[in-house]
């Protein structure tokens, strides 16, 4: 991948990302709710779609919900087992993730995610979106889930992002994260 060609805020030569990553982002998201608690992992949450995607927020400011979906199909592309329908209608983009990368990477590799884990795709997307006049909605999660981008989206609720709680016993070394 080069900045030429894709929507994505970093630029990597590689086709496909390296699914180690998500190891570090669950371990990332369970010392910062730890340490700061849950409102301090929304504060980390909000300010990496603010900050990180900043480039992001201006693409979809400018270009509007086509900028939203080329950004979706470029990102899941990049992602390694991801399976992710991304529509385009007039009025939103939606996301029908049907298997998502990181919650089947995690699992697959035994780890315990921790049951927030599905809540940051719902914090970092709106942080990305508000700015550019749109809002992200999410429901379901787990593994699948759907994502919807537009201007008029009715509030989210929390209690329709499912909870990652794992069935995994956190006795086994695997588990350890942080």
């Amino acid at each position: 991948m080069n900045s030429e060609s894709t929507s994505l805020p970093y630029t990597d030569t590689k086709p496909v990302g390296a699914s180690d990553f998500y190891f570090a982002f669950n371990a990332t998201f369970r010392f910062i709710e730890q340490s700061l608690g849950t409102e301090g992992l929304r504060r980390y949450w909000r300010d990496l779609g603010t900050r990180y995607y900043a480039p992001v927020t201006q693409r979809w400011k400018a270009r509007g919900l086509s900028a939203v979906a080329t950004h979706w199909r470029d990102f899941f592309k990049a992602e390694p087992g991801a399976e992710v329908e991304v529509e385009q209608t007039e009025s939103e983009v939606v996301l029908h993730v049907r298997t998502c990368p990181i919650i089947k990477h995690l699992r697959d590799n035994k780890r315990d995610i921790m049951s927030v884990f599905c809540q940051h795709c719902y914090f970092v997307s709106e942080a990305i979106a508000a700015p550019a006049g749109l809002c992200a909605r999410v429901s379901g999660g787990n593994g699948s889930c759907t994502q919807r981008f537009g201007a008029a989206l009715p509030p989210q609720d929390l209690e329709v992002i499912a909870s990652c709680a794992s069935h995994v016993s956190t006795s086994s070394p695997l588990t350890s994260e942080s």
